[in-house]
C-alpha cells in the first residue's frame, strides 16, 4: 500500500526515512525530494527494483536511470578511469546538480539497462535524500514523472502520475527550494576528453568552466589542431 509522509514533521520524517529504507531493501520504489526535482528511486543493485522503476515512469531500458551516492568517496567503488578533470568538477559541485557519466567498475554486480559499460553518478544536495542514501547506499534515481510528462517539483505531483507503482512518498515540499521551474541536474560525458556536457541544466557552462576550462557545451567539437608547418628542404650544400 502506498504512504505519503511530511517529512517537515520530524516524527514523520523519521517514519517516512524507516519506511523508505524498509521498501527499498524490499526491491519496491520510493519518492525522495532532490536538490532539483522529485526522484523516483530503488536499489541500484536490484535489477528487478530497476526493472520496476523503469516500468513507473514507462521509460525502456535504452534510458538507464542515473545513481545517486551519499559521499563523493563513493565515486571510486562505483566508476573506475575517472579523469583528472571529472574529479574536480564532482570536488567543485558535489553536492549539487551536477551528474558525471563515468566508466562503472566491471566487478559490480548490477543492471541499470543498456548503460555499455558507464554509469551517470551525482550527489544531490538535500537534506532528506542524503538521510536516505546514508540508511539504503547508492540509489538508482529518475525524475519522479511519466516519460514525456512535466517532472515532479513535490511528492503529490509524482503521486498524481506514479501512483501505486511507489510505496512510499517523502514530501519535503517544493523543489528546487529557490526559484519556479523545475531545473534538471547539468550532464557530462567524462568517458573521454574533453569533458562534455550532454545536458544543460541546474550548473551553467560558465560556472563549469570556472574549474575545468576545456569542458565543451552540448554540441560544441574541440578545436581543430593547428596543421603542422610544411618541412623547408634541405638547401645546405652537399659536402
Amino acid at each position: 500500500m502506498t504512504t505519503s509522509y511530511d517529512c517537515t514533521d520530524a516524527g514523520q520524517r523519521a517514519a517516512g526515512l524507516e519506511h523508505a529504507q524498509r521498501a527499498i531493501r524490499e526491491q519496491k520504489c520510493v519518492v525522495l525530494p532532490t536538490d532539483t526535482v522529485y526522484g523516483i528511486g530503488a536499489d541500484a543493485f536490484s535489477p528487478q527494483a530497476v526493472t520496476l522503476l523503469l516500468a513507473a515512469k514507462g521509460r525502456s531500458r535504452q534510458m538507464p536511470p542515473p545513481v545517486l551516492i551519499p559521499r563523493l568517496n563513493a565515486l571510486d567503488g562505483l566508476a573506475t578511469d575517472v579523469p583528472a578533470e571529472a574529479r574536480r568538477l564532482a570536488e567543485a559541485f558535489w553536492p549539487g546538480g551536477l551528474t558525471l557519466i563515468l566508466h562503472a567498475q566491471p566487478s559490480l554486480d548490477w543492471d541499470l539497462g543498456e548503460t555499455k559499460g558507464t554509469v551517470a553518478l551525482r550527489l544531490p544536495a538535500d537534506d532528506v535524500a542524503q538521510d536516505l542514501l546514508t540508511l539504503t547506499g547508492p540509489l538508482a534515481v529518475s525524475s519522479a514523472n511519466r516519460t514525456g510528462q512535466a517532472a515532479a517539483q513535490s511528492a503529490a505531483e509524482a503521486e498524481a502520475q506514479l501512483a501505486e507503482s511507489v510505496e512510499v512518498y517523502l514530501e519535503d515540499g517544493h523543489r528546487p527550494l529557490e526559484g519556479d521551474g523545475a531545473a534538471p541536474s547539468t550532464i557530462i560525458d567524462a568517458t573521454a576528453l574533453p569533458l562534455r556536457v550532454v545536458r544543460q541544466g541546474a550548473i551553467s557552462l560558465e560556472r563549469l568552466r570556472e574549474v575545468v576550462p576545456g569542458v565543451l557545451g552540448a554540441g560544441e567539437e574541440p578545436a581543430a589542431a593547428p596543421e603542422e608547418p610544411a618541412t623547408a628542404p634541405d638547401d645546405s650544400p652537399e659536402n
